[in-house]
């Protein structure tokens, strides 16, 4: 089965990652790249080193070799502020949300802009309200108020405020962790049509699942990490989910 070669400069290029942990060697001289504007999907078995390979992509891991191009340029990612200012935002199985606050306070986590009321800076509320809402609308989610809790959000819900705020922040590169798992069909629908939509307003896209036929939907590629190693790079024309299944499991070499 063929790898598929492109011409496009990634956005995203990693070169020859090798982690190694004391003696276990996590990734071995792992290629992985991501084009601008597309999405690619990440896949592997439980341990195959897809989250250590992302946890070096968003700074959390200094890798034991191998280098990071970002928009053809070398750089280091020594920590996640690194990647955010870089344009990286990583939407994590926990979403990092604060279920007792708003939306609209989570939206602006960390970033929230303030106004002056006398001598005294404080949060521009009345901001936070409406842009969290005329953001989340324009990439087709609607929300009864930015001033609900976010612990009375479903599952599906609470992944577009965070898909929708990575979106409004200008992210380049939008890593989903398994943004399916545990949604019902109609969210895991809707959650999909979220991450096309940021593929629309420009974004690139990392989406890591273990569910082949969610995937499958979206992906313009798929990368298959298996015991640390880089499997193959496949246009989504080349494979199919069964070919994809036999990839991760071994039971079909590159």
């Amino acid at each position: 089965m063929p790898q598929v070669t492109g011409n496009a400069t990634p956005l995203v290029k990693m070169e020859n990652i090798v982690m190694k942990f004391g003696r276990v060697v996590a990734l071995d001289n792992v290629d992985f790249d991501v084009r601008p504007q597309e999405i690619m999907a990440l896949m592997g078995d439980n341990g195959a080193g897809k989250s250590t390979l992302i946890k070096i992509l968003t700074g959390i891991y200094a890798p034991t070799s191998g280098q990071i191009r970002f928009e053809g340029e070398v750089v280091q990612i020594s920590n996640p502020r690194r990647a955010r200012a870089l344009g990286i935002e990583t939407v994590y199985q926990d979403l990092a949300l604060v279920n007792l606050m708003s939306i609209g306070r989570n939206f602006f986590l960390g970033r929230e802009p303030i106004c002056q009321v006398g001598p005294l800076p404080c949060l521009n509320m009345s901001c936070i309200d409406r842009d969290t809402r005329r953001s989340l609308a324009d990439i087709g989610i609607a929300v009864r108020s930015a001033n609900d809790k976010v612990g009375t959000l479903s599952g599906g819900e609470r992944q577009s405020i965070a898909i929708g705020r990575a979106v409004h922040f200008g992210m380049k590169l939008l890593i989903l962790d398994e943004p399916t798992s545990a949604l019902s069909v109609a969210e895991s629908r809707k959650v999909l049509e979220y991450t096309l939509n940021a593929k629309e307003r420009g974004m690139s896209v990392i989406f890591i699942t273990h569910n082949i036929h969610h995937v499958t939907q979206v992906a313009d590629r798929y990368t298959v990490i298996r015991h640390g190693k880089n499997v193959g790079t496949y246009d989504r024309d080349q494979v199919s989910a069964d070919d994809i299944s036999d990839l991760i499991t071994g039971e079909r070499e590159s």
